[in-house]
């Protein structure tokens, strides 16, 4: 028996993640956007994956540039994976970095400055999956954290990660 695409949304939103907004700055152009497909792949070497679709300007940029960023967003950032996901009117003109403090490291890939944790990568390599998505992974050639807890995606909503006690 198949596995319907609805059946799959349904079990994967009981997945349970942080959010990350991705980035990419090159040749005076610059993009964003909002993702939860993301995870370390190895520490030795440092690599993380992002998994992006291919007609979205943020893939594409890294595609050309060779590089990118990943800012891990605090429990206090919802709005910011709001605007990068496009749900955020922004005014005429704008673009999904409208009002967000940035800063970069090395690569030049704009970082969100008060993000829980931060990772500038070079591209390693790029894998096809599927009609129109791509794992793209990086080596992760600079990071820093901020105080914070991490925002949590669940269920199409957001949500404080709380420490428990023991």
């Amino acid at each position: 028996m198949a596995v319907t695409l609805d059946e799959l949304k349904k079990s994967m939103r009981q997945w349970a993640s942080g959010v990350t907004v991705v980035t990419c700055a090159y040749e005076g152009q610059r993009g964003g956007l909002t993702a939860s497909s993301f995870t370390s792949v190895t520490l030795d070497p440092p690599i993380i994956l992002v998994c992006l679709q291919q007609h979205i300007q943020t893939y594409q940029l890294i595609q050309k540039a060779g590089h990118f960023g990943v800012s891990v967003l605090r429990a206090d950032q919802a709005d910011l994976s709001a605007q990068f996901a496009g749900f955020t009117p922004l005014p005429e003109g704008a673009d999904r970095f409208h009002n967000v403090p940035l800063m970069t490291a090395e690569t030049g890939s704009p970082l969100i400055a008060q993000a829980a944790a931060w990772m500038d990568c070079r591209l390693e390599r790029i894998e096809d999956v599927g009609s129109n998505t791509s794992i793209v992974f990086g080596r992760v050639v600079a990071t820093g954290q901020n105080d914070g807890l991490p925002l949590v995606y669940h269920n199409r909503g957001y949500f404080d990660l709380l420490p428990r006690q023991p």
